[in-house]
């Protein structure tokens, strides 16, 4: 089985060796191919223009979609966010490749105001990915698409074993944050 994950820096493995991040240890663990288009910085705007030479000229089983928090940072309404990353799951459907959608890791305000403090309002950046989480679930539930949230698993990990633990920044896991991610993700 081939997977393709698109995505920002948390798919890319910001901050870490290649070998750590969540999308090479699926591979291991699940026996899949898995190829990582994961770009830092990028929006969900800027997966949805990459998508076809990224995703679909890959031809693979399935697409492992996750992004949004870089356009929450830029002032992005939510809806644009999940209307873009609703359409690469269509988009997917439609070319026989099972859509997967990924929920962010959750922002974490206070360490990220400590590395990106010029960048943005970060309590308001996680509010907004509460909404987007949301939106998502009740996509993938109402169209049938398998989701993978790894927001919530990797909330409860911080509150056991610390914020310094796994996170880099207050936006990327570090590499225990990735191994989380992998125990998270599960195919149907």
């Amino acid at each position: 089985m081939k997977l393709v994950c698109i995505g920002d820096s948390l798919t890319f493995g910001y901050g870490i060796k290649r070998s750590e991040a969540w999308t090479r240890l699926i591979a291991e663990s699940h026996g899949l191919e898995v190829l990582n288009k994961g770009v830092n910085g990028d929006t969900s705007g800027g997966m949805l223009s990459r998508f076809q030479y990224d995703v679909v000229l890959e031809k693979p089983d399935m697409v492992m979609i996750m992004g949004g928090v870089n356009d929450l940072i830029m002032g992005a309404p939510v809806g644009v966010v999940q209307a873009n990353i609703t359409a690469m799951a269509h988009q997917a459907r439609g070319r026989m490749i099972r859509p997967i959608i990924g929920i962010p890791t959750p922002v974490n305000p206070k360490m990220a105001r400590q590395f990106w403090s010029d960048v943005t309002d970060f309590e308001a950046v996680a509010q907004m990915q509460v909404s987007l989480r949301e939106g998502l679930m009740k996509f993938c539930k109402d169209f049938g698409v398998h989701c993978i949230d790894f927001y919530l698993p990797f909330q409860k990990a911080v509150a056991e074993r610390g914020e310094h633990a796994l996170y880099i920044d207050g936006l990327h896991p570090t590499a225990e944050g990735n191994r989380i991610m992998a125990e998270t993700f599960f195919l149907p």
